[in-house]
């Protein structure tokens, strides 16, 4: 039958007619494979070059993936260990900081306690050396009668004489108004050549007899007159506080 009596063949388009053409051609380039002798068919060469891109794509895939993961894995351990470090030096820096301020206020108390330390020293040598100044030259007393009646007493103390400041004050008042160089010569005393002298009024063979080591060794001393005449007075009268009167 000849082409153009071959039902539909001539309505055939143009591209339908090389791909018809093309499909030929291949069977032939098959046919002619399959009658070359080798080690293996042609369809085995074909699977093993086309699988052979896709086999070395997979691989350099794989490849740069873990690459890329280990990278990572690096910076963040990077990272983290400078945060780590970062960390630690900022803790010591803090701990050796507070080190320092407990060491100051350690040695700033140290000090303060031997600052006090070195005062009361320095006050108990004060205290001691105005102790010892006092020892040797003994209590001040004014030079009038409060004064002489204060040292007297202290005297007094010393031997066991009793007596008070408002016995002692009244009574010199009343025989002398606190005249220490009072003198009576006008009574029997003064009559018989023993006048009464001083504070509180005393002949001399009185204060002789009475007179107190340690004061002075006359009638018209205060301190010595006063404290002899209290000494007479405790062993007539138990204690000056005692007269009331010419005694």
């Amino acid at each position: 039958m000849s082409p153009s009596s071959t039902p539909g063949l001539s309505r055939l388009k143009k591209n339908h007619q090389l791909s018809l053409a093309g499909v030929a051609a291949l069977g032939v380039a098959a046919l002619s494979l399959s009658l070359v002798p080798g080690p293996a068919s042609a369809d085995a060469e074909v699977k093993e070059v086309a699988a052979a891109p896709a086999a070395a794509w997979s691989g350099y895939r794989s490849a740069e993936l873990q690459a890329g993961i280990a990278g990572q894995k690096s910076a963040f351990e990077v990272k983290a260990a400078a945060e780590t470090k970062a960390k630690a030096e900022t803790a010591a820096k803090v701990k050796a900081a507070a080190a320092k301020a407990k060491a100051a206020a350690k040695a700033e108390a140290a000090t303060a306690v031997q600052v006090k330390a070195a005062a009361a020293a320095k006050a108990r040598v004060t205290t001691q050396a105005a102790a010892s100044r006092t020892a040797v030259r003994g209590p001040v007393y004014a030079n009038n009668l409060d004064g002489w009646i204060r040292e007297a007493l202290d005297i007094m103390k010393k031997h066991n004489i009793p007596g008070t400041y408002e016995g002692i004050h009244r009574n010199v008042m009343r025989e002398s108004s606190g005249n220490p160089n009072a003198i009576n010569d006008w009574d029997i005393n003064a009559r018989n050549g023993v006048p009464s002298i001083g504070l509180l009024q005393v002949i001399k063979p009185t204060f002789d007899a009475y007179h107190i080591p340690g004061t002075k060794k006359s009638q018209w001393d205060p301190v010595a007159n006063i404290v002899a005449a209290c000494n007479y007075a405790a062993d007539r009268y138990g204690s000056m506080d005692n007269v009331n009167s010419a005694y």
